[in-house]
């Protein structure tokens, strides 16, 4: 019997991951970064999809010809325009230089190629309200450990609206924004949810004075308080790369 590798992230994450890969029938050739024991990397080569893994370490508990080491902090040792996906399945979390990995997979896509991206999802307001009594997120309860530095801290957790900036402002636009599950409990909080909305609408509109940014603005409110984004436990983005 194969031994099961482990997802090492949340439920269900692995599945919508792969559902909004493979929508696209002609994406054939995916990099896999963080790739971890190789679990995701497993899944595509049963699909027959060429897919290469990257990692700061070599870990695979599946056999790819592919693999190379790679820190997602430097650049990305392969060449332009070679993948017609990149996945990062909870990874820009762990990194110093999130701008730079952004620009890299812009770098190594083919125009039109997608980045898609899972990461804890901070913007919940399940996750809202943990910040505001404690100072922590979900995913990230408590300080980090400073006396053992490890590449697996939550150095970087990132809302929605820094997400989106963070493609935006790097030649990717957003597609698609899901989740992997709603937990129960988090619709304890929802009464919260219209005060949040209304509150966040008037900052929006009163900070803000350049008109096309208003208008991107109303986007960024709308789906921030989604279903996915409201409850979801991680979100999902997916992003086309734009031409350069």
């Amino acid at each position: 019997m194969q031994k099961q590798i482990p997802e090492n992230t949340s439920k269900n994450t692995h599945n919508v991951v792969a559902r909004l890969l493979l929508e696209d029938k002609d994406c054939k050739k995916v990099l896999d970064i963080p790739s971890g024991a190789g679990a995701f990397t497993n899944r595509l080569l049963q699909q027959n999809i060429e897919v290469h893994s990257a990692d700061i370490e070599n870990i695979m508990m599946v056999e790819n010809r592919n693999f190379r080491q790679a820190d997602m902090n430097k650049r990305l040792p392969y060449d332009d325009n070679t993948f017609c996906a990149v996945v990062c399945i909870d990874g820009i979390e762990h990194i110093e230089r999130p701008f730079d990995f952004v620009r890299e997979c812009h770098r190594v896509l083919r125009p039109g190629g997608h980045l898609i991206i899972s990461t804890p999802n901070i913007s919940s307001i399940r996750s809202r309200w943990r910040w505001f009594w404690t100072g922590h997120h979900n995913k990230a309860k408590s300080p980090l450990n400073e006396l053992n530095p490890t590449p697996l801290h939550h150095i970087n957790m990132i809302s929605y609206p820094e997400v989106r900036y963070l493609l935006h402002t790097n030649r990717f636009e957003i597609t698609r924004v899901e989740t992997n599950r709603v937990k129960g409990i988090s619709y304890v909080y929802a009464p919260f949810a219209p005060v949040s909305y209304l509150f966040t609408r008037f900052v929006y509109g009163k900070e803000e004075k350049a008109a096309e940014q208003k208008e991107k603005n109303k986007d960024i409110l709308q789906k921030s308080f989604s279903k996915p984004l409201l409850f979801g436990e991680t979100m999902i983005v997916k992003a086309v790369a734009k031409k350069p």
